[in-house]
């Protein structure tokens, strides 16, 4: 029996994983991604609550999202271990891959970029344009690069 995680932000992976995704975003950006301190675990969970959508993905060759925050959840209505086990690139669609590629190699290469739009897929098939999109790096404790993440505060469904 598989049990559903309501609170990824508790586990310790998560709440590691969180604080390499507020430092790689400072580190590249020299911005706060969040405008607060506190032990990991609280920031692990703001992060999590927050009225953004943040997402990150792993270095796999066919890298699958290893965080989703609760507004990216919602957005993508998957649950987090849908949304977990899903290829990144399945969250664009499939004519709109060549430019989302040539963008995470771009990130890749500078460390992060900016001002990113673009449209994505829900699970059910809804589209949402996606706009003032940051892409960046995650590192890890040593400053290897663990992934990539990408933040976004504005969105709107096409109808």
């Amino acid at each position: 029996m598989t049990s559903i995680i309501e609170f990824p932000w508790q586990e310790e992976a998560i709440i590691r994983h969180s604080q390499r995704l507020v430092n790689s975003f400072q580190h590249w950006t020299g911005n706060s991604l969040l405008d607060v301190n506190g032990v990991p675990q609280k920031i692990a969970q703001i992060l999590f609550e927050s009225a953004f959508a943040l997402v990150s993905h792993g270095t796999e060759s066919d890298p699958i999202f290893n965080y989703g925050n609760r507004k990216a959840l919602e957005l993508w209505q998957l649950s987090w271990e849908e949304f977990t086990r899903m290829p990144s690139r399945k969250s664009a669609e499939e004519v709109l891959q060549e430019e989302r590629d040539r963008l995470l190699s771009e990130a890749a290469t500078k460390g992060f970029i900016k001002n990113y739009s673009g449209i994505r897929t829900s699970s059910t098939g809804k589209r949402f344009y996606i706009e003032d999109t940051i892409l960046w790096n995650v590192l890890d404790e040593q400053n290897q690069q663990c992934g990539q993440a990408a933040f976004f505060s504005n969105w709107k469904f096409i109808v």
